[in-house]
């Protein structure tokens, strides 16, 4: 049985050739396009997938045949098609990725005119034009037209280098040797070109963005094996490792020793609280060295439901200096509104060398806590009948509901929901032992699996 379309509040996404076809695609950004109110073109950036120029070509067409103007930046990371929508003033923008989804993946990412993903709502009213194909073309003398833009990542550098939590000269001081993971995508490039312009030398690995995958997509430590033989091999400062379009970045210590996706968000924003305290927001699935950070300077950790929009929406409402998730998703509002890879290499570039410590120093400076992220395929029940079974099970714990279901305890926590972008329900435990956190997961995954009823 082949994997359904998934439609969330970060896109659609699916299996190119089964649930997502070039019909399909056509006809969402047709309905993209018609929703959209403002005037000027859209963006269109995309990752490196072998599915990506015909993906393309067909999200041009429905653009184009809902009579909107294409602006393609062609392979570009997800932040420098958002900071295109910004300098372009555009109408909106279309990045073609399925992030960390396997190769037969790929998805439509809509942008609003600030170069954000859609909210809820808008995601909503789209969708409900897509479903009622109503009103999605015009005449062909309303058409839109199409051209390149070659400059997108110039200016995503640029607004990177302008950064004032970023002290270029101190970085350029330090003289960095860094290996990059780029994942045979975009980030293989934009990432080099950033450490060169900071002065360090950047070391490639898999940064030919051809789409050829050699590991898994998710920077977790698990996948990071050749990243980290090289970072030793070479005697690198540390290794970073992309997601394909580039939004997420995971660490590897001088030693080889990967950090873990988490240490992303906590490292950065302890960067960017230095310069200038303020509010911090998160997700629920975010670990509590976060709070260990914004404890140290004093200021409050805001949590909202898992999701980028949902995330960018709370950093808005609560005038939030630094934020992001903590699956290596760094978000600096001063940079934009949008997790950015190359933002949390140059916030841990400036780390470094502002404070004269390594890496692995930097995050010694942490509380360690025992994290643990499981899945398992959507069950065919309804979610109500599960969420009873969790409730009973974690009875003892306050319960937070609003993305399914978050217990936590003083020192301890696990979140319980369905995905947005894959058809499995996720479980993530943290606490501050092993043994502990494993007894989190199995008691959530035994009520999923209903064999403790």
């Amino acid at each position: 049985m082949s994997a359904p379309l998934m439609i969330s509040v970060a896109g659609i996404r699916g299996i190119v050739g089964e649930s997502l076809t070039p019909s399909l695609a056509a006809e969402f950004a047709a309905a993209f396009a018609r929703e959209r109110e403002q005037a000027g073109p859209i963006v269109v950036g995309r990752d490196a997938r072998v599915s990506g120029p015909m993906l393309l070509q067909a999200v041009s067409a429905g653009l184009r045949a809902a009579g909107r103007d294409v602006c393609d930046v062609g392979l570009a990371t997800t932040p420098t098609t958002e900071i295109a929508v910004e300098r372009l003033g555009a109408a909106g923008g279309v990045i073609l990725t399925a992030s960390h989804n396997p190769a037969p993946w790929n998805a439509l990412k809509f942008l609003s005119a600030r170069g954000e993903f859609l909210g809820p709502e808008e995601g909503q009213r789209v969708r409900a034009r897509f479903e009622a194909r109503r009103d999605l073309w015009v005449a062909f003398d309303a058409l839109g037209g199409e051209r390149a833009e070659a400059a997108a990542l110039d200016w995503h550098l640029e607004r990177v280098l302008a950064l004032e939590a970023i002290d270029v000269a101190a970085i350029r001081r330090r003289a960095l040797r860094v290996v990059v993971d780029g994942c045979a995508s975009v980030g293989g490039v934009a990432v080099p070109r950033l450490l060169r312009l900071l002065g360090a030398e950047a070391i490639e690995l898999d940064c030919v963005p051809d789409g050829r995958f050699t590991r898994e997509l998710e920077p977790l430590p698990e996948h990071l094996g050749a990243l980290a033989q090289r970072v030793t091999d070479t005697r690198a400062d540390f290794g970073v490792a992309l997601d394909p379009d580039a939004d997420r970045a995971a660490f590897v210590d001088a030693a080889g020793t990967p950090l873990g996706e988490e240490y992303t968000v906590a490292l950065g924003t302890d960067v960017a609280l230095a310069h200038a305290p303020g509010p911090v927001v998160t997700n629920l699935s975010t670990s509590l060295i976060l709070d260990a950070v914004c404890s140290r300077y004093g200021v409050p950790l805001h949590r909202t439901p898992v999701g980028e929009a949902h995330v960018v929406a709370g950093m808005r409402r609560f005038g939030a200096v630094a934020g992001g998730e903590g699956n290596g998703g760094m978000i600096l509002p001063a940079a934009h509104y949008g997790r950015d890879g190359l933002v949390a290499v140059a916030l841990i570039a400036a780390g470094m060398a502002g404070r004269g410590r390594t890496l692995r120093e930097l995050a010694d400076a942490l509380p360690r806590t025992v994290m643990i992220k499981s899945k398992i395929a959507k069950p065919e029940e309804p979610w109500e009948a599960a969420a009873r079974r969790l409730r009973a099970t974690f009875a003892e714990l306050a319960v937070d509901d609003a993305d399914g279901l978050r217990f936590s305890g003083p020192d301890e926590w696990i979140h319980v929901r369905a995905s947005g972008t894959e058809p499995v329900v996720r479980m993530i435990a943290e606490s501050h032992s092993a043994p502990r956190t494993r007894a989190l997961i199995d008691q959530a995954d035994r009520a999923l699996r209903r064999e403790n009823v």
